[in-house]
């Protein structure tokens, strides 16, 4: 992430400080777990997804146990938090996340970037989803 990127999430760091991960009763609005299908074709087809409003993105890695110290320094860098689900073989399953707008470039160099990270630790990326609280009825 570079320079103005940093910068922008600052700026937008205002319009997301009402969400959390932690917010009750959000829902899964856009998931991409196939990487033959583009970012921005998932977050085109997902009808409950609110471009303008925040959203909760979760990136479902594979990590080594042995590495998850480093794993969640290296993403608290940029403002994610890494959270440890369960044991699954010899890796543990985890989900960085954290808040922002969605769109389907930033949505395409994070998931680069998970799975850049998640091959260097010796594990894999698994997807993203993205959560957002359910619309009032």
């Amino acid at each position: 992430m570079g320079l103005l990127d940093r910068l922008r999430d600052l700026v937008k760091k205002d319009k997301t400080a009402g969400l959390t991960p932690d917010t009750p009763g959000l829902k899964i609005v856009a998931e991409a777990f196939d990487p033959a299908v583009a970012d921005s074709a998932v977050l085109a087809g997902s009808p409950a997804w609110v471009s303008t409003a925040p959203a909760v993105l979760r990136h479902h890695l594979l990590l080594p146990p042995a590495r998850l110290g480093e794993a969640a320094s290296i993403l608290a860098q940029d403002g994610y938090d890494l959270r440890e689900e369960s044991p699954d073989g010899g890796l543990t399953r985890v989900h960085a996340v954290r808040v922002q707008v969605l769109d389907a470039l930033h949505c395409a160099q994070e998931r680069s970037r998970m799975a850049g990270l998640a091959q260097r630790l010796g594990g894999d990326a698994l997807g993203w989803d993205a959560l957002q609280p359910e619309a009032p009825a």
